[in-house]
């Protein structure tokens, strides 16, 4: 069962700078991880920091965007 969490503004300021574009030249043949990828890793390391599965995060209707439901790990 989904319980409701609130970001704090530092947790929500670290999430929404993980989200932005990453600018890049490729030089020999590495790039950088992509947007998507930084956000899955924001998200994992505030399920650890908050305790809860990071892949089960969903906003809560009507709440401001510092709120989402996810599942407590056990």
């Amino acid at each position: 069962m989904k319980k409701e969490f609130r970001l704090s503004d530092t947790q929500y300021n670290e999430l929404m700078i993980a989200c932005r574009p990453v600018p890049y030249m490729i030089i020999g043949g590495f790039a950088p991880r992509s947007r998507q990828e930084n956000a899955n890793a924001a998200w994992q390391a505030l399920g650890k920091q908050m305790n809860f599965k990071w892949d089960t995060v969903e906003p809560v209707p009507g709440k401001s965007e510092f709120f989402f439901m996810a599942e407590p790990k056990e």
